[in-house]
């Protein structure tokens, strides 16, 4: 069996619970802000690492507390990160969340050292062969996951591209691509661009999702927090494609991945040494300003 190779982002996240998102202009009072774990590319990879699989991720952070800790963290889920950088004086890239009372979520990405990962970083994948599966979200820069797309072609590689957050990529990217992973949203986006990838696979929330003609079923569940809950169906799916399960496979296992993702809070599950993890980067943070 291959690996999945994650070639994508990661973001240290401020979660600001709320009873709903404000109008423009409009102030509204949170709760109490939460530090977790994210970014489309991470939680991809520990999807992928939970769901059996050789994970690897691809990715930079900064020369911070939060950098630092982010590796460790990755490395508990099992995820390979042998191949990640540290970038001294850049910030690890930081998102701020917002969650309303019924569990919907906005986003607003700071990328970070994210943004340093540049096209010589596309060398990292060369070892990639036909029994492994590349898999990209679209919060790098779009070059630069347009060039690994096509390196991963080359050297064999199953590529899946999560065309998430939605941008219009070069048709012979898209043609690379086995499944182009979208949202509803993401894929009115595509038909009103007049884009037809050859391999789409849309996730319909509690509808299930659809790739091609195949539908399958959702699992339901009550949600507490939807984030993330795409990057699960998309990591664990990555992982089932990689061991050699067929669509359908592939999408229910996906499925049951992403409800499970929104049982919990954050983008990805807690690990029993969180209040350790806790503890050392307030450790850490303290001693940088000594």
């Amino acid at each position: 069996m291959g690996k999945v190779v994650v070639f994508g982002s990661l973001s240290q996240d401020l979660h600001l619970p709320m009873e709903r998102h404000p109008s423009t202009g409009e102030t509204v009072m949170s709760g109490d802000i939460e530090y977790r774990f994210g970014g489309k590319g991470a939680n991809q990879a520990v999807a992928a690492a939970r769901a059996g699989v050789t994970s690897v991720f691809v990715g930079k952070v900064g020369d911070d507390p939060q950098g630092h800790e982010y590796v460790r963290r990755l490395g508990a889920h099992g995820v390979d990160t042998s191949r990640m950088e540290i970038v001294e004086g850049a910030p690890t890239g930081t998102a701020i969340i917002y969650n309303d009372a019924s569990g919907e979520n906005m986003i607003v990405v700071a990328p970070g050292a994210n943004h340093h990962v540049q096209l010589a970083d596309v060398d990292r994948l060369d070892d990639l062969t036909s029994d492994d599966v590349l898999l990209m979200p679209l919060e790098l820069q779009h070059d630069v996951v347009a060039a690994a797309a096509r390196r991963g072609s080359e050297r064999g590689a199953r590529v899946v591209l999560n065309l998430a957050p939605f941008a219009e990529l070069p048709d012979d990217v898209l043609a690379l691509c086995d499944p182009v992973v979208v949202n509803e949203h993401e894929a009115g986006l595509l038909s009103r661009a007049g884009i037809a990838p050859r391999s789409l696979l849309t996730t319909l929330g509690a509808e299930g999702s659809r790739w091609g003609q195949l539908q399958v079923p959702a699992v339901p569940v009550t949600p507490v927090d939807t984030t993330g809950a795409g990057d699960a169906f998309c990591g664990t799916l990555a992982a089932a494609l990689c061991r050699g399960e067929g669509r359908e496979a592939a999408m229910s296992l996906a499925a049951e991945a992403a409800s499970a993702c929104v049982l919990h809070h954050g983008a990805q599950p807690p690990l029993e040494t969180d209040s350790t993890a806790t503890a050392h980067q307030r450790q850490t943070s303290e001693e940088d300003h000594l």
